[in-house]
């Protein structure tokens, strides 16, 4: 059955070694996003078209916005608090800085204003990776033994998180309890094993679908509350890695990408590879509430 299909544009042209975390900043109106090896902070002011990067100095692979103000960068080694409008960067806490071989990987705030957040190892090594949550300032680790945790996401309600280890092809869903705690094992909730791609960044909308990045499909698919894939967004770029609405009624959908990987050829027949694409797919996103720290 066919499906209804969206085409994404160049939103800008960023040239991302791997674009990730797009992020939308509401107080500040303005969409934040990383490109993690090259230890950028991304911004992009869609009122004004104005878009540009802070060099941070180490990986990083989100900026979620703080109730107290500015926002926390999920970096290689730590946390830390940064206030875009003075530069400022101050340490909240270390993040597996123990651990050589590991980086921060995909985050997400959930509808109780604590953040999860993943790591996997540097080269992807099998079972390197592991998947936290924030809960007012306490780090808390919830699985390990992952290789590529994504996919972080979470129901309207709260009821439900979704993760994906992108190398299966599954996207699991967990069920939650009244604190935004897992109950219980996660199921399988979609399988992508035998579809073009791997299942890579997801968001959820205001209608309670579930967006999730295809890499290497050049492709966003939309699926219902039943996993579903109901609508798709197509790219001229292969690598695809979360997408995020942004946009003062988070109007518009954005989508990070990367050139990670891509050979020259590739480059050649995709030379917006690891720019941040933007698609009208009629449908808004879901506010997700600031970062809590206490």
């Amino acid at each position: 059955m066919s499906v209804p299909t969206h085409s994404a544009e160049l939103a800008v042209d960023s040239r991302c070694a791997l674009g990730e975390g797009p992020q939308w900043h509401a107080a500040e109106g303005k969409l934040f996003w990383c490109d993690i090896t090259q230890g950028r902070l991304h911004w992009l002011d869609p009122a004004s078209g104005h878009s540009a990067y802070l060099e941070v100095g180490h990986m990083l692979s989100l900026a979620a916005p703080l109730e107290e103000g500015g926002v926390l960068l999920v970096g290689e080694k730590r946390l830390s608090r940064f206030d875009p409008t003075r530069a400022a960067l101050e340490t909240l806490c270390d993040f597996e800085a123990d651990n050589p071989i590991t980086r921060s990987n995909d985050a997400r705030v959930d509808r109780h204003g604590s953040l999860w957040l993943s790591s996997m190892g540097k080269s992807a090594e099998a079972g390197a990776g592991s998947l936290y949550r924030l809960h007012r300032g306490e780090l808390v680790r919830l699985r390990s033994g992952l290789t590529i945790p994504n996919a972080l996401c979470f129901t309207p309600g709260g009821e439900f998180a979704f993760f994906t280890d992108t190398p299966t092809g599954r996207v699991m869903r967990w069920p939650l309890d009244a604190d935004g705690w897992p109950l219980g094992e996660p199921t399988p909730w979609a399988d992508f094993s035998a579809h073009p791609g791997n299942p890579d960044g997801a968001v959820i909308d205001a209608e309670g679908h579930l967006w999730l990045a295809l890499w290497g499909a050049g492709m966003v698919v939309r699926l219902d509350p039943a996993g579903r894939v109901v609508s798709e967004v197509t790219l001229t770029i292969s690598q695809p890695s979360c997408p995020a609405f942004a946009g003062a009624a988070l109007e518009r959908l954005y989508i990070t990408t990367a050139r990670e990987g891509l050979g020259a050829a590739d480059l050649s027949q995709q030379p917006h590879a690891g720019g941040l694409f933007m698609a009208e797919v009629g449908v808004s996103g879901l506010a997700e509430p600031p970062l809590k720290l206490s």
